[in-house]
């Protein structure tokens, strides 16, 4: 094996043969082929650094090997080729022009005598030979005479080796339709001029033709190349690769072009063998039909890898529900948003065809305004049916309307790009997670007379058995940037909302889930995936029911399991569901029962240490039941067990859910109003009970705190006492 190793005239060479023994003795550099060192070269050997050349010249260039001696042997190095290029000379020139005037002759009547000034110029040259680093800094060139002093300054930079800089690029992937040009453009900065420009296609090299036409313009040392391709033909879609090398550097970047036309048939052949063969090319990508008169039935040959879980019910016949095809849905284009109006941030989740980002938003609702948003997205490697899926959620979004309990749509882009969703942003991330991270400060107020701060931290043990963070999206901005395992506590409620948990926010999120669930079944709209992952928090601990299915890798979240030939939330799912594969809405209050389980165990997944396997599908069967998650009061057990009805007939609406949570949050609210009077021992009237929860009859969720009350908290052994200040 040859090592290469690269140096200028004058510098210093290292040439790294690292003894890998400690009782390697004798060190030495020797030519490869043997034979003397050249003259004038001098080195210094150590285990620790290997070789270094000092002061290297053209003539030391060649091949070396680092010899020693471990015990009785005779040990030598991988060989090392080294390269000397000549030191670059740098000249400064340096003009000093003055003009002197002569005496102005006399003029003569009818004669004129034109004159010039004569012009004085002495130069002074500055050669430095094989620049090197040292010899950065300001030159200065002066000039004096019987007139004064004047000067000139440069600076000059000396780089250790040469730089290649690309401009990084907007747009990698670009489509555009059959028989329309494009202009591909690169912006760098490099030094020395680099000595090669290629452009590529399919990993040949183009040329410039009157289809290919190559343009450089360059200004000291930024450069700007173009490939312009036109008229483009649907053969040219693919990944076109600009290169560049100065021979110290080289940097490459590419483009992704897609061609948009129209199917063609490109052959057609049988039926041989029974068989069919059709073979069609396009973009964007399509699905072959094959129809077949005689059955009357039609099969594709792909099927969509992703589909929108939300379905809108255009009628009930029975058992059966039919649903409005999305894709038929108008679509408003006053939800149109400017694409340079968004900023965008970090990736708030991710799954295998999209994802989510932070963006920010200038000018959404008024003119000056900045909002900070949530923006749903393809990857480039989704599919045509992963892009019409996304413009169906909008369609869908768009004919919901606004709710203050599901993830609101705000705008959207259509046009001049991919598909964007732009959607309102949930600072507190999911609710899963929420409740994950606030086990540490959960306040447990369970009715009855055990009014006490409960630490859950100890308990974590064995409150997360089952659990799985696999898979979720958690929308809540990182306070370091990094990740933790284990949060700081502290740290972790200042950045969200400063506030514990307990019984009553539990409540809160319970009814706030119903309430939104209840406006989705008056628009005969039914979820399919009901799950604390998909319902994301923000300001006010407000509760907001969404579907996260395209940013979410469901091959890697345990939470989805192979059933068939598709991935589904079994142990979300009504046995109707499961057995039968019948959404409805009452399969929705199941799927919200399996969800009040997970608020009231803090984040737990359901039916702990139970797999999901024949087993499991026979206890569903058979009517096993999950008992009472521990935080839970007996009225919201009552609740879950009539979600969980065998007979879908028998499970509550979600407005009955709504009205019995109602009844539990105003019971609740006067209830631990007096028992906290009584067990934080004081009697003092301006007592205030920290609150996320209303009363029952509020249209809608109230917030943490009136705005016009200072509170402060004060801790007192296991319990928490608040005053109005």
């Amino acid at each position: 094996m040859v090592f290469s190793i690269l140096t200028r005239a004058g510098d210093s060479a290292s040439i790294p043969c690292l003894a890998t023994d400690p009782g390697v003795v004798n060190l030495s550099l020797e030519p490869c082929h043997g034979g003397a060192l050249p003259t004038g070269l001098h080195y210094v050997a150590s285990l620790e650094r290997g070789m270094v050349i000092f002061d290297t010249q053209k003539a030391f260039e060649g091949c070396y090997i680092c010899t020693g001696r471990l015990g009785s042997a005779h040990v030598k190095s991988h060989q090392y080729d080294l390269n000397v290029r000549p030191g670059k000379i740098t000249l400064f020139v340096c003009d000093a022009v003055w003009a002197s005037y002569p005496q102005q002759p006399a003029v003569e009547n009818a004669s004129r005598i034109l004159t010039d000034p004569i012009k004085h110029v002495r130069s002074a040259r500055l050669y430095i030979n094989s620049v090197r680093a040292r010899d950065s800094g300001r030159y200065r060139c002066e000039g004096q005479n019987e007139k004064g002093i004047n000067s000139e300054s440069i600076w000059l930079d000396v780089y250790d080796r040469g730089f290649i800089h690309l401009t990084p690029s907007d747009n990698g992937t670009v489509r555009v339709r059959a028989g329309e040009s494009l202009s591909l453009h690169v912006d760098m900065e490099a030094y020395p001029k680099p000595h090669t420009f290629t452009w590529s296609f399919s990993g040949q090299q183009l040329r410039n033709t009157s289809d290919h036409v190559i343009t450089t313009q360059n200004h000291q040392h930024r450069y700007n190349i173009v490939l312009r391709l036109v008229r483009l033909k649907m053969s040219e879609s693919g990944v076109y690769t600009f290169y560049a090398s100065n021979g110290d550097a080289s940097v490459n970047q590419s483009f992704s072009v897609y061609v948009i036309s129209k199917p063609e048939i490109v052959s057609h052949e049988g039926p041989v063998d029974g068989q069919v063969r059709c073979v069609a090319k396009g973009y964007p990508f399509y699905g072959i039909l094959c129809a077949s008169p005689n059955i009357n039935s039609l099969l594709a040959s792909q099927k969509p890898k992703y589909q929108i879980q939300w379905k809108v019910i255009e009628g009930i016949h029975g058992n059966n529900y039919v649903y409005i095809d999305p894709t038929q849905l108008p679509y408003d284009h006053q939800w149109e948003f400017p694409r340079d109006k968004l900023r965008f941030g970090k990736t708030l989740g991710s799954g295998a065809f999209g994802k989510v980002v932070e963006a920010t938003a200038y000018g959404m609702s008024k003119a000056d305004t900045v909002m900070t948003v949530a923006v749903k997205m393809l990857k480039p490697s989704a599919h045509a049916t992963e892009k019409e899926a996304l413009m169906s959620e909008l369609k869908v979004l768009s004919y919901l309307g606004n709710h203050m309990n599901i993830v609101n749509l705000l705008g959207a882009c259509t046009v001049g790009g991919p598909t964007l969703v732009i959607t309102e942003y949930c600072c507190f991330g999911d609710l899963l997670n929420f409740l994950r991270r606030k086990r540490e400060t959960f306040f447990c107020s369970k009715l009855g007379d055990d009014c006490y701060y409960r630490n859950v931290m100890l308990q974590r043990g064995t409150a997360t058995a089952g659990d799985s963070r696999n898979g979720y999206v958690d929308m809540r901005p990182s306070v370091t940037g990094g990740s933790s395992s284990e949060p700081d506590v502290v740290s972790e409620m200042l950045h969200e909302d400063g506030l514990s948990l307990d019984t009553e926010d539990l409540l809160s999120f319970s009814y706030q889930v119903a309430k939104g669930m209840d406006f989705l079944a008056s628009k005969n709209c039914i979820h399919r995936d009901l799950a604390a992952r998909n319902i994301l928090l923000t300001q006010g601990r407000v509760a907001k029911i969404c579907d996260f299915g395209l940013a979410r890798d469901i091959t890697t979240d345990s939470n989805y399991v192979v059933k068939g030939n598709a991935r589904l939330p079994v142990k979300w799912m009504s046995p109707e569901s499961i057995f039968e594969c019948v959404y409805t809405f009452e399969s929705d209050v199941w799927s919200y029962g399996i969800l009040l389980c997970e608020i009231f165990s803090l984040g737990s997944s359901p039916y702990p240490g139970i797999p999901v396997d024949s087993k499991f599908y026979k206890m569903i069967k058979e009517g096993y039941r999950m008992d009472a998650p521990e935080f839970a009061p007996s009225e919201m057990y009552e609740i879950m067990r009539s979600c969980w009805e065998a007979d879908p007939f028998k499970r509550p609406s979600f407005s009955k859910v709504v009205e019995r949570i109602e009844k539990q949050l105003s019971d609740t609210t006067k209830h631990v109003g007096h028992s906290h009077l009584t067990c934080l021992c004081t009697h003092n009237a301006n007592v205030l009970r920290l609150n996320s929860v209303g009363s029952g009859n509020a249209s809608t969720q109230p917030l943490l705190a009136s705005a016009s009350d200072d509170v402060f908290l004060e801790e007192m052994g296991t319990r928490l006492r608040v005053h109005r200040v």
